[in-house]
């Protein structure tokens, strides 16, 4: 049975109420039987004491005074009490006349200590207490007994009350607390018609804010922060989509283009030939282009695995360094390196650290002009290895920087000189980084040129699972 949380709510301090009603009366009725029971045992004490009194007080004068004594005795008390008193010899010297109805016999004494039992006397409750004493080289026995009725009467009269009002106490108290409930959850109502009227097109909506500082105020504010956190995203992944579709479509169209006007009319073989080398370039940018979207589809989905092994980075330096140097010498650009001589241990995906550093040297030599110059300088620290490369580029501006790992993000300067790039290197680059425990840094000046740090652990340990690319954190991916 689904219960909404109002009701569940209600049905559990009716739960409680009813518990804590019973437990009470409970204890009031158990306390109010002991308090009876306290009174009427004082009060027959108190009885038995008099009688007592007054046998010691009679007794000089012979057992025949004794017995005229408790007869007037028995002729002062108005409230009902009753007493019986047997004399040395076993025989009663006098008897309340409700004693002397037929009844069971009470049983023995035998200690000297004062003793109570409640029974009937001619269909009436009494509570009676007994005692034998010695006086005067006698022993006497002394019932003496109160009526327990009227104390009888008002614990029924408490049971009753009991029985009548806590059934309706708890019913009253339980639609108290339904409309309690209902009032303590209606911001929650609110909240809930605001949310289903939230969707895709209107992310922008936000919850109000109820003003009392509670829980469901930390849960608004919880909620706004999910949403502008899944507006970002949504915004991230259709502008994604759109620079996707305008990445592909491009070559796509270039390729096209290219084949009609192969086979617009007839043509040399080596027009032929250079459509065909020109149709195989766009081609492999394009397969570049794929390749990059699925490794970020496969980081987004947590399918991405480091690949990873101990290893010298070294070699991979000295690789990429060898790549990135016949590049920058094709473009006439000067370039450097300083290299460490000491193995460089390191933990990591060799495919993936060579993928990282080629991307940034690759970007180092497109946005350096012909004359300018590309190093490269890694050095090894305690924890750490740092690389850093620098270019003396077209620089990136202040607005730009804090973009540039943004997937398909390319600055204008970049557009307006038409170099080909995808703008997903660096975003792949830094993914890359996180993965290893590591970071990218970077610092450019207009005009200037760039320099990049990546920082990678000489001890590194495996995570628990790859960083997405789109996760707003550490850094934003422009997804």
């Amino acid at each position: 049975m689904n219960l909404t949380i109002r009701a569940r709510l209600t049905l559990l301090y009716f739960i409680v109420l009813a518990a804590s009603f019973v437990a009470f009366f409970w204890i009031c009725d158990f306390g109010f039987r002991r308090s009876i029971e306290i009174t009427v045992n004082d009060a027959s004490r108190t009885n038995l004491e008099r009688v007592r009194a007054v046998i010691e007080k009679a007794l000089p004068g012979g057992i025949p005074k004794v017995g005229r004594e408790l007869t007037e005795l028995a002729d002062l008390w108005a409230s009902g009490a009753l007493f019986e008193v047997a004399g040395p010899d076993g025989q009663w010297i006098f008897r309340s006349p409700r004693f002397e109805k037929p009844q069971a016999p009470f049983p023995e004494l035998v200690s000297p200590e004062i003793s109570f039992l409640t029974t009937n006397l001619d269909l009436l409750q009494y509570r009676i207490a007994r005692q034998k004493i010695a006086l005067g080289g006698h022993t006497f026995q002394i019932d003496a007994a109160v009526p327990t009725e009227p104390f009888d009467q008002a614990l029924d009269n408490f049971r009753l009350i009991e029985k009548e009002f806590l059934p309706l106490l708890v019913i009253l108290a339980s639609l108290l607390g339904y409309w309690l409930a209902g009032r303590a959850l209606a911001p929650v109502n609110r909240i809930i018609a605001s949310a289903e009227g939230i969707g895709v097109l209107n992310l922008c909506r936000r919850l109000e804010v109820p003003k009392a500082k509670d829980e469901l105020r930390r849960l608004t504010e919880t909620l706004n922060a999910m949403l502008g956190r899944i507006e970002s995203s949504v915004k991230r992944i259709t502008q994604f989509t759109a620079d996707a579709s305008h990445d592909l479509r491009t070559p796509l169209s270039l390729i096209r283009t290219n084949a009609e006007l192969a086979l617009r009319r007839k043509r040399s073989e080596e027009d032929y030939r250079g459509s065909l080398a020109r149709i195989l370039t766009i081609s492999e940018e394009t397969s570049e282009l794929i390749e990059d979207l699925l490794t970020l589809a496969r980081a987004d989905a947590g399918a991405a695995q480091l690949k990873g092994q101990s290893l010298d980075l070294r070699p991979i330096l000295v690789k990429v360094v060898h790549h990135a140097r016949f590049l920058a010498f094709a473009k006439g650009l000067s370039f450097s390196e300083h290299l460490p001589f000491e193995t460089v241990p390191i933990f990591a995906d060799s495919a993936l650290i060579e993928r990282l550093l080629l991307s940034i040297l690759d970007n180092a030599v497109k946005y350096t002009p012909i004359g300018g110059r590309v190093a490269v300088c890694a050095s090894a620290e305690e924890r750490f290895v740092t690389i850093e490369i620098e270019d003396t580029g077209i620089g990136i501006t202040e607005s730009d920087l804090p973009h540039i790992f943004e997937r398909f993000f390319r600055a204008d300067q970049a557009r307006s000189r038409e170099i080909r790039g995808s703008g997903l290197g660096l975003s792949i680059a830094r993914w890359i980084a996180e993965m290893h425990q590591g970071s990218i840094e970077v610092t450019s000046r207009v005009g200037r040129g760039s320099s990049f740090r990546v920082r990678l652990p000489l001890t590194p340990l495996l995570p628990d699972r790859a960083p997405s690319l789109a996760e707003p954190h550490p850094a934003p991916l422009g997804v």
